[in-house]
């Protein structure tokens, strides 16, 4: 029992491995790697200072789907992040998946 208890934590952690990577794969394919990066400031914050401010907000996955979508200016600085052309499905991944970095 305890053998497949293990191998099936295995094989949700190959997923979610997966799932990581092919969201990862969106923020490159979206050009969002063009002005973030996981765990340095380029443009705009990394993606792990994202993360930290957010981590107690239960309403942050939809506010930064949103600012995904429409841009915005302020809370980084004032270099503004424009809109982008993504769907609300991959918004809300992108949003999920940066919300996951830790």
């Amino acid at each position: 029992m305890k053998a497949i208890y293990v191998a099936m934590m295995a094989a949700a952690g190959i997923v979610m491995a997966g799932q990581a990577h092919a969201d990862e794969a969106l923020a490159k394919a979206k050009n969002c790697m063009s002005c973030h990066a996981i765990d340095k400031k380029l443009v705009g914050p990394s993606y792990k200072d994202v993360a930290a401010k957010y981590k107690a907000d239960k309403t942050a996955a939809d506010k930064l789907a949103a600012k995904i979508k429409t841009g915005g200016k302020g809370v980084w600085g004032e270099i503004p992040m424009p809109p982008n052309n993504v769907s609300e499905a991959d918004a809300k991944k992108l949003a999920a998946w940066v919300l996951a970095i830790k």
